[in-house]
């Protein structure tokens, strides 16, 4: 399944590059269900930020309900995105609520989620000609450690790594950089 969703994600990033007089439409949202579908997650457990270099800062393409409240310093000591995005290094942390951590996005209510914290999570970079464009996170949420739901393999790691592959072309479009 993964690898179909991959397929799908190279063809949009293909009509991007063939461009053409009609402005090509990527449902980002559509494809964060799938992604975690994919993955074993709600859909409001996946975020896909993208990298201003301008601004110097990582801004919410998805979920919806994150994007207009806020954006990450690329400096931030205590943002795991923005580590990730600095280090162009991937991370499964399965104890998330032990490490310091920004919290500020995390309480958000989106439309499939209810607000709680994170407790496990996957954060990998999204490379486009080998720099970093993005950061996608695939989270698990809950109350406790123990409701949130099964710790993150190596094999998950693998499976977002591929999907960030396929995503660079489309998260440097979108973030328009």
């Amino acid at each position: 399944m993964i690898s179909s969703l991959v397929t799908e994600l190279e063809r949009l990033a293909e009509a991007l590059e063939v461009g053409g007089a009609a402005p090509v439409e990527i449902p980002l949202p559509v494809m964060a269900e799938k992604i975690a579908k994919n993955v074993g997650v709600q859909t409001g457990e996946v975020a896909i930020l993208g990298v201003s270099t301008r601004w110097k800062h990582l801004h919410f393409l998805v979920p919806q309900a994150l994007k207009n409240v806020g954006y990450i310093p690329m400096s931030s000591t205590s943002a795991l995105a923005a580590r990730t995005a600095r280090e162009n290094r991937p991370e499964i942390n399965n104890n998330f609520t032990s490490a310091r951590h920004a919290t500020v996005f995390e309480g958000v209510k989106t439309a499939t989620t209810t607000g709680e914290s994170i407790q496990k999570i996957i954060s990998a970079p999204i490379l486009c000609e080998g720099k970093v464009v993005g950061v996608m996170q695939i989270s698990r949420k809950g109350a406790t450690v123990m409701e949130s739901g099964a710790d993150f393999t190596t094999e998950d790691l693998g499976k977002v790594l591929a999907l960030c592959g396929a995503l660079g072309k489309l998260v440097r479009y979108l973030a328009g950089e």
